[in-house]
């Protein structure tokens, strides 16, 4: 029987860590603060951040948000932005993404402060990572790499294909994986041939926001799965007239050794993710380093 990745358990053992970790910088004098800036009123992102809002609660981060509307101008969200990376107070900068069309999201992205920039987009940071030099890695991919070592799966000379190229998963993840000492493939959109490459992946990782994508005929036997699509499909038979998928079948785990499930699996880690990076970051500025 194959082994269940679930992000819970790990998630809640990183979570006892850091309230050890957010109590002695508070003996220090220093309360770790994170700021999450959302624009208009989409539901996903609305539901998104809360969850993290309540998360940061959870281990004492002090959190705030501001909610603006998808009138904002780029001035204005650059202005609010300046005024947090001049805050003391504020350790952790998350713009949740995505934005409204009429924004210039590199311009946001760029605006943040790399020692506060927590999601791990700036360019600073990718670098950093790139160059395996420090910097934060993005939640997503740095809570994959994270579950994968809580349970001893070790990627060094491994096959692993990663579908999905986005600079949000794909990519950073692609390099945390070179970094361990992987084989890395990405696939994406131009590739010829997905399941050429799936079929022979010891750790395939799918990330391309496309439910059932990779079925149980592109995966080999004993394969490491992990799903990072969390996909609404249409549900007569559920009160919500809905039910989540991944972008992995789920036949497709009757293959695997070990898999992570949606939801529970990658979506815990990543909030978890968040709220270490926020606190590697109080500490880095108290201490005057950088990540």
């Amino acid at each position: 029987m194959a082994i269940i990745l679930a992000g819970g358990p790990v998630a809640n053992k990183l979570k006892k860590e850091l309230i050890q970790k957010v109590a002695e910088l508070k003996r220090r004098g220093i309360t770790p603060g994170l700021t999450a800036i959302r624009v208009g009123s989409d539901p996903a992102s609305e539901l998104y951040v809360s969850r993290k809002i309540m998360a940061c609660e959870e281990v004492g981060i002090e959190s705030r948000s501001h909610i603006l509307s998808d009138d904002v101008t780029d001035e204005e969200l650059l202005e609010l932005i300046r005024k947090e990376n001049e805050d003391s107070s504020t350790h952790g900068i998350l713009v949740q993404l995505p934005l409204p069309a009429t924004i210039d999201t590199q311009a946001v992205i760029e605006a943040v402060a790399p020692e506060k920039d927590v999601d791990g987009f700036h360019p600073f940071n990718v670098g950093r990572v790139s160059t395996n030099v420090g910097g934060f890695a993005p939640c997503t991919p740095k809570g994959i790499m994270k579950i994968l070592d809580f349970h001893g799966l070790d990627c060094r000379g491994k096959d692993v294909v990663v579908v999905g190229a986005s600079n949000i998963v794909g990519k950073p993840l692609a390099r945390l994986m070179l970094a361990k000492e992987a084989t890395v493939t990405t696939c994406h959109i131009e590739t010829k041939d997905v399941a050429e490459h799936t079929r022979r992946a010891d750790i395939l990782v799918v990330c391309a926001g496309r439910p059932s994508l990779v079925t149980k005929d592109m995966v080999k036997k004993g394969v490491i799965l992990i799903d990072v699509g969390v996909n609404r499909v249409p549900d007569s038979s559920s009160p919500r007239g809905f039910r989540v998928v991944g972008d992995i079948a789920s036949a497709a785990r009757d293959m695997a050794y070990a898999y992570t499930p949606v939801p529970g699996g990658i979506g815990p880690m990543t909030v978890a993710m968040l709220l270490e990076n926020t606190i590697i970051a109080a500490e880095a500025i108290d201490k005057g380093i950088v990540v």
